[in-house]
Order: structure tokens, then C-alpha cells, then sequence
């Protein structure tokens, strides 16, 4: 029976994949903004462009399979089936594609006024003629496979993402398709000799042979196309259970090798080939809808490569700082018993977590580490001091998430290396995934009494994103914590999901309860509640129209939402209660933080789960309490700080659309570049003091 939405009020939430769209294009804006570095400018188009791919794959793809599985079903937040999602995706993605093209050619033009130019094969001469030349033919032309599709040779697997010269030929009366790949082994550009930054694209100069590639035809069209596949690979465990396989890993691997070979979503085409456009959509059996016309590169990757040019064209090299509070002499385990120790990524360094972690592997006192894993750096100096530990006689335990979409191949032989290394390894319980961020580490001290250090965070242990992304871990030496912990732990070892806790918040079963439980309790407050929910994404239903409820309450809701958010504010007599806020800056804004109620009611959590719907019943999460009065302090004046941001911050629409927010005669305040110019100290000795915040947030109350 399909799912009937009457019960559902649609008047103050919007569709998802549309408001995630927005979000997109607020990406995009900040390729435009003049005050953003060029180089940096060109990387937010090549990330709108990643997301978009990444957004065909999972999201349009699984859309496919809901409108060919549940064609009637309508989802709750607009009543839309899956066929009239897909609709209003593709005529809404199309101007985002033109507005990509047209920044990336304004960006690209004031590049080259600066010495940096993508030349066009067409313009080559002379020695870079010659360069270029005599690289195709030692290089790209011994490693080429090309094929014509005819009754003899049929129509070949286009790869996920990968770029092809396709050329419409004629032979005689009949009309042949030609397909020849980049190759994988090819880097995307090539760069040219002499001065300046100059380069050529690698799929363009494979697409000016392709006459002579396919010298016995006529060559009626050519482009240079790529075929983006449905990734939303099930992990489907009635399936596992049924196959041979020794465990969930050789399951993953033969799931990754499906994921190649899923039905295409999408066709994009760099240039104009009607012709040729036809025929492969036919061969592809899209629909022409979904076929998207690029005038710049169709992988964009390539702009991470740029990175010897002018200082001037990016952002000023940053280094997080190692906190001044913390000891380098002093071993973390006795620093972090002495007092709570929240670090703030990518403002602090994750250095003193790694040195927790190197210590408590060389500490003949320590006797286990157990810890969950979602994702990873390439190269993991995590993983290095779990094995270090492993071979030291510590028992070690991980639970390392297979399922964390595209890390699956990275984590696969992670938990390789650490099972290798004599690591105790889990998969996590059957049917949820295990998103949350937590370390347990537990020593025996020389009077024989077990004391512990629990980490909490809101990001993955990944030394390269702790870099990039906001985050905060928690290092605590807390009983409570750790009498949480090891129940967490010794539950995930037999799939216990319906555990008990005293502090912590755990999904699925008993966190999303809590959050409606200290809504409520701003609710009972009625305008004097108040309530500031920090996320990446809202999705979650019934949250949203709880939060709907404070507001009609009364209750001040302030939602910091970097991405998705399908509660609309603003709607008169509904939502008008509550703001929603979208910073987009140099960092990607990743921390999940609640807070609920103002001074001395206050209660705040840090998180590594959304308000959206597969977070809260589908995942495995942890919120933790903090307690320490003054790390709390901090955090409210942090959100503060987020509110006040007038410079990368956007206001959402009830209509759906970001603006910037009014001008109130405040001079400029942009968050992240305060925290950049000022790392925060988060000593209880060292917290600022009110009257410095409020100097710098313009009057905003204190809480």
C-alpha cells in the first residue's frame, strides 16, 4: 500500500533533494565572491562539481530505484512520489549547470590575466605543439583502446565518471559510434614548459586524435562525454546471510565491484553533438533529460593539482595550533585526568589526540584501546598507533564501519591492516550503520584500581579532514563517561542495540526520544525557552514538527544548518519562531552541537549525528553531555559567534533561498576568520570573559 501523506502538515517544509540544490548553489556563490582567493574560487566550483556527481549517484539514483520499487509512495516533508522528485531535480539542476559554466569561465579568464591559463589544444604552436605532440605519442597513444560499436563489436561499460572521446563516424552508408577512454594512468593535465602556469587538458588533447585515431572514417561529431552510474549499492544483510562468504568484508568487496556496473543516471557532454547525443542516449537508454551540456571540463579534480602558483591565489597557509594549555612534556593521560579537554578542529591541532593514542600504545600500564572507525586518512597515523598498540600485548578492539559510502575499499584494508596487526575487528550490528566517534582507552594503575580516558567527537579520525573540517573532540577522564563507554562497546559486541546509558545519548533507540524530551522542555518554558541546534542536514520528520510545535510555543529556535533543511522558517503561525542559518567558508562547517535552554539551565550536547532521519533511526550515534561550566561557556559563546557571522553566513527563505543576512551597522564578522586569528583557549582558567564577547558580537546576549 503506498504511504499516504494526510497526516503530514506540508506547509513549513520543503523537499530535500531541492533543498540541498540550494545549498549547492550557495557552494557555487562563493566561487564568485571577489573577496575568495582565484585558486580557491576555481576549488569551489570543482566542489560544487564533485557534489553534484556524487549527488547523481546516491540520490538521483536511489530516486530511480524508489519510483521503479514504490512508484505511489510520497515522501513527508513535500507529498512528492519519487518520478515527480526526479522531475523537479532535472529541471532544476539544468541552470545550475549554466551558471557553473559561466562562473567557471569568468574565474578562468581572470586566472589567465594572472598567469595561469588552460591552453586550448586548437592554439598550440611551435615548441608547445612539439611538447604536446611527442607526449601524445609516448605517452597517452601506447596505452589507448579504441572501439567502434557495430553488429561485431558491441556497445562497451562506460566506467562511473570516467572521460571519453566519442565520435559519430561514417562509413559509406552506415553511421558507427566510436568510444576511446582516457587513460586511468594519465594525469588530467599536462603541463607545458616556459613561464607561467600553463597546461592543457589531458581528455582534450585525446580528442583532437581522434581523426587519426579513427583514420578509416569519416568523423561526423565528437565530444568528450562521461556516464554517471547509480552508486547506491544495497547492503542488503538478508543477502549476506545467504552467501558463502567467510564475513562482511568479502561481502563489501564483491558489492564494490557492482557498484561499476550500476545502471547510468546521468550523461554529461562537454560541447554541443546532437547527433551523437541521440545515439548514446539510446545505447544508454536515458531519457534526454538526462543528458546535461557542459562548456567547461567535465572533472574538475584537476584544481587541487594547481598548487604552484602565486601565493596570491590562495588562502594563506594555515597551520592549526597545538592548544598553549596542553604540555608537550607532559603525558595527555595525566593532563586530561586533571581536567576535561575539548579540542577544536581545525583551530587546534588533532596532534594531542594522536599523542593520547601513541602514549597509551607504549604505556606498559595501559591494557586496552577500543574504538569505532568510520573514516580514515590514506595515511593513518590512527591506524599506525592502534597496530603499534596491538603488538605492544594491549587488547585491542575496532569496530571499523564497512559501510561508509565511498571510504568502503579504504576501510576494507584498513581493518585488513589492523586484523593483520592482531587487532580484534567487528562489523558493527546487523542493519545499521555505526557513525559515531568514540575511544576508550583503559590503563591499570600500579594500585591496581582501572581508570580510563574517553574521547567523544563530532568528526571522523581522519588527520586530513581534521585539517579541513569544524569539529570537536571531547577527552575526558569522567567515570560516568567511561562506565558508558565500556557498556557501549561490550553492547556492539553482540549486536545489543537497545543499551542503557547514564550520559550518553545513542541512536537508534534512545536519542532521538531525548531530543523530543528537552524540546519539550523548552516548550513547558514558552517564550522564555530557547533552543540552538548546530547541523549539517534536518531531515527528521518528527523532530521537525517538534521543533515546529516550540515555535508556535513561543520557544527562540536558532538552527545552524550547513547543508539540507526541510523545516522552512518563517512560515506565519507555524515556523515563525525560528532562524536558519548556512555558513559556507574556507572550512567545511562539520560539528553537531545542541544546546538547550539559556545560564544556568542549560544543557548541551556534542554529536555525531544530524537531525535527519537515517542519523537518528538508522545509525549507530553518541551524543555526550558536557559539564564542565566553563567549556560550556565557551560553546554558547561559540554558537554566538555563529549567529553574529555576517560575512559567510546566509539567512534561509521560507521560500527556500539563501540571502545574505540584513545589515545592521555591525562591522563585518566572519566566524571562521575569528577563530583563525584567535584560537580558543578552553583551560577553565582561560575562558573569555563576557565582556570581550560582547564587544565582539555587537550587543548579542550572553547565555
Amino acid at each position: 500500500m503506498p504511504k499516504t501523506v494526510d497526516r503530514w502538515d506540508l506547509s513549513y517544509t520543503q523537499n530535500r533533494e531541492l533543498s540541498w540544490l540550494k545549498f549547492n548553489a550557495r557552494v557555487l556563490e562563493e566561487a564568485t565572491d571577489p573577496s575568495v582567493p582565484l585558486m580557491e574560487r576555481l576549488r569551489f566550483i570543482s566542489i560544487f562539481t564533485s557534489n553534484l556527481d556524487e549527488f547523481f549517484m546516491v540520490r538521483v539514483g536511489s530516486l530511480f530505484d524508489l519510483a521503479a520499487i514504490l512508484p505511489k509512495d510520497r515522501e513527508n516533508k513535500s507529498g512528492q512520489t519519487a518520478q515527480e522528485q526526479l522531475d523537479r531535480v532535472f529541471e532544476a539542476v539544468r541552470p545550475l549547470i549554466r551558471l557553473r559554466d559561466s562562473v567557471y569561465a569568468e574565474v578562468c579568464g581572470e586566472l589567465a590575466r594572472n598567469g595561469v591559463s588552460a591552453v586550448p589544444y586548437r592554439q598550440l604552436e611551435g615548441a608547445d605543439k612539439d611538447f604536446v605532440q611527442d607526449y601524445y605519442r609516448g605517452r597517452m597513444q601506447p596505452l589507448l583502446s579504441p572501439q567502434i560499436i557495430d553488429r561485431s563489436h558491441p556497445f562497451p561499460h562506460l566506467k562511473n565518471k570516467a572521460l571519453y572521446a566519442a565520435a559519430l563516424l561514417q562509413d559509406r552508408d552506415k553511421t558507427l559510434l566510436g568510444i576511446v577512454g582516457v587513460p586511468e594512468s594519465i594525469p588530467p593535465i599536462l603541463m607545458l614548459p616556459g613561464e607561467g602556469t600553463r597546461f592543457v587538458h589531458t581528455e582534450e588533447i585525446l580528442l583532437s586524435h581522434v581523426k587519426k585515431i579513427f583514420k578509416i572514417y569519416h568523423v561526423v561529431e565528437r565530444c568528450v562525454v562521461s556516464v554517471t552510474r547509480n552508486a547506491d549499492i544495497s547492503y542488503d544483510e538478508e543477502k549476506f546471510e545467504e552467501t558463502d562468504g567467510p564475513d562482511l568484508r568479502s561481502h563489501m568487496v564483491k558489492l564494490l565491484r557492482l557498484r561499476e556496473r550500476l545502471a547510468p543516471v546521468r550523461l554529461e557532454m562537454q560541447g554541443e553533438a546532437p547527433q551523437l547525443r541521440g545515439l548514446l542516449e539510446q545505447m544508454l537508454k536515458l531519457a534526454p533529460r538526462q543528458t546535461y551540456l557542459s562548456a567547461c571540463p567535465l572533472d574538475l579534480g584537476w584544481a587541487y593539482q594547481l598548487n604552484d602558483c602565486s601565493p596570491a591565489l590562495y588562502h594563506p597557509p594555515y597551520t592549526p595550533a597545538y592548544p598553549e594549555y596542553l604540555s608537550r612534556q607532559v603525558p595527555m593521560w595525566t593532563q586530561v585526568q586533571q581536567r576535561d579537554v575539548l579540542l577544536f578542529y581545525p583551530y587546534q591541532s588533532m596532534q594531542p589526540f594522536l599523542d593520547l593514542l601513541k602514549q597509551a600504545a607504549e604505556d606498559p600500564l595501559v591494557l586496552s584501546i577500543q574504538m569505532t572507525i568510520y573514516r580514515l586518512a590514506r595515511h593513518s597515523a590512527v591506524v599506525k598507533h592502534l597496530c603499534a598498540a596491538a603488538e605492544n600485548g594491549k587488547s585491542v578492539t575496532v569496530l571499523v564501519e564497512l559501510r561508509a559510502r565511498f571510504d568502503e575499499r579504504n576501510n576494507i584494508e584498513w581493518a585488513q591492516a589492523l586484523e593483520d596487526a592482531g587487532c580484534k575487528i567487528l562489523y558493527g550490528a546487523e542493519g545499521y550503520k555505526c557513525h559515531s566517534k568514540i575511544c576508550l582507552i583503559t590503563r591499570q594503575e600500579k594500585n591496581g584500581q582501572l581508570t580510563h580516558v574517553t574521547q567523544i567527537g563530532t568528526g571522523n579520525y581522519n588527520e586530513k579532514t581534521a585539517g579541513l573540517y569544524t569539529d570537536f573532540s571531547l577527552l575526558s577522564a569522567d567515570p560516568r563517561l567511561a562506565e558508558d563507554a565500556v557498556n557501549f562497546f561490550q553492547n556492539m559486541l553482540i549486536g545489543d542495540l537497545h543499551g542503557s546509558y547514564q550520559r550518553l545519548l545513542v541512536a537508534p533507540f534512545t536519542m532521538k526520544d531525548t531530543l523530543l524530551r528537552l524540546i519539550n522542555g523548552e516548550i513547558a518554558r514558552g517564550s522564555q525557552g530557547h533552543i540552538i541546534l548546530k547541523v549539517n542536514s534536518v531531515t527528521e520528520r518528527e523532530l521537525i514538527d517538534k521543533l515546529a510545535e516550540a515555535s508556535q510555543a513561543g520557544v527562540r529556535v536558532e538552527l545552524i544548518v550547513r547543508g539540507i533543511c526541510c523545516l522552512v522558517p518563517g512560515v506565519p503561525g507555524k515556523t515563525d519562531r525560528i532562524t536558519v542559518t548556512s555558513i559556507v567558508g574556507r572550512f567545511l562547517e562539520h560539528s553537531r552541537v545542541y544546546c538547550f535552554g539559556d545560564g544556568g539551565l542549560r544543557q548541551i550536547y556534542i554529536s555525531s549525528a544530524d537531525i535527519m532521519t537515517r542519523n537518528q533511526n538508522r545509525r549507530v550515534e553518541i551524543a555526550c553531555p558536557v559539564d564542565s561550566p566553563e567549556l560550556k561557556d565557551w560553546l554558547s559563546h561559540y554558537l554566538d559567534i555563529l549567529l553574529s557571522d555576517n560575512v559567510k553566513s546566509r539567512r534561509l527563505l521560507p521560500s527556500g533561498d539563501y540571502v545574505k543576512p540584513p545589515d545592521d551597522g555591525r562591522p563585518p564578522l566572519s566566524a571562521q576568520s575569528y577563530f583563525m586569528a584567535h584560537p580558543p583557549a578552553l583551560a577553565p582558567t582561560q575562558v573569555p570573559r563576557a565582556p570581550l564577547w560582547r564587544r565582539l558580537l555587537g550587543g548579542r546576549e550572553s547565555r
